[in-house]
C-alpha cells in the first residue's frame, strides 16, 4: 500500500481486520493492535466503532472526529452488514426471531435484515444487516437461539463495500463513498425520529408502558 501524501488532509481509509487483531490504536496486554496494519498512513488515524478480536472485515478509521462521531453516533444507525457463519442448523423461525428483534442485555434489538445464504450440514451462513452497534451485538443474538458463531466478517457499512481488498490492507474511501456515509448518518437519524413519535402513538406502547416485563 503507498502512502498518503499531503499530511494536513484529513483521511478516510477502510481497512479489512484480519481476525486476532484488536480494535485499538495501543494494548496494554501486548495483543496485535490494527495501529500496526495503517503504521503507513502518514496521518494518526483511529477506529470509527469496532470489530472483536475473533471479528473480521471492513473498519473505516479516520483522523476526523465529526466525521467518527456522526457515524458512530447511536441515533444515526448507519448500516452495517455481515456475513454470519454457525456451526447449527438456521430454522425458519429462528430467522424471523433475528430479523423481528430478541431481547439481550435486558433491550430489545432494533429489526435487522437477515437472509440465509448457504445451508449445509454442519455449516449455516447468514448475511445480517444491523441498524445499531451494540457490543458483540451479533454473536449474542445468536448466542440467544443456541447457534455458534464460528466465522464474522463485516463486509459493508452503508453503501462501502469491502469488495475485494486484501486482509490486513487498506485504501482511502472515494469521494462518493465519504458522501453517501454522511447522507446514510443523516437520513438514518431523521428515520429514528419518525420512528420514535410513531412509536410513542402506538397501542403497545401505551397499553405496557408501566409494565417492564411484558414483551419477549
Amino acid at each position: 500500500t503507498t502512502r498518503l501524501p499531503h499530511t494536513s488532509r484529513k483521511v478516510y481509509i477502510i481497512l479489512h481486520k484480519p481476525r486476532g487483531f484488536v480494535t485499538t490504536m495501543d494494548d496494554e496486554l501486548g495483543r496485535k493492535c490494527v495501529a500496526e496494519l495503517v503504521s503507513n498512513v502518514e496521518q494518526r488515524v483511529f477506529p470509527v466503532g469496532r470489530l472483536d478480536r475473533d471479528s473480521e472485515g471492513l473498519l473505516l478509521m479516520t483522523n476526523d472526529g465529526d466525521f467518527a462521531n456522526r457515524i458512530s453516533h447511536p441515533r444515526s444507525h448507519v448500516s452495517k452488514t455481515y456475513r454470519v457463519t454457525v456451526r447449527q442448523q438456521v430454522t425458519e423461525d429462528m430467522l424471523a426471531k433475528l430479523s423481528e428483534g430478541l431481547m439481550i442485555d435486558g433491550q430489545m434489538t432494533l429489526p435487522a435484515d437477515v437472509n440465509l445464504i448457504t445451508k449445509e450440514e454442519n455449516r449455516n451462513v447468514m448475511q445480517i444487516t444491523l441498524y445499531e452497534g451494540r457490543n458483540r451485538q451479533i454473536r449474542k443474538m445468536c448466542e440467544e437461539l443456541g447457534l455458534e458463531v464460528i466465522r464474522l466478517k463485516r463486509t459493508a457499512v452503508g453503501n462501502v463495500k469491502l469488495g475485494m481488498l486484501k486482509p490486513g490492507d487498506w485504501r482511502d474511501l472515494s469521494d462518493d463513498e465519504l458522501r453517501s456515509l454522511m447522507a446514510s448518518a443523516q437520513i438514518s437519524a431523521s428515520r429514528q425520529k419518525r420512528a420514535a413519535k410513531a412509536a410513542e402513538k402506538a397501542p403497545y406502547h401505551k397499553n405496557n408502558k408501566n409494565t417492564k416485563k411484558q414483551g419477549r
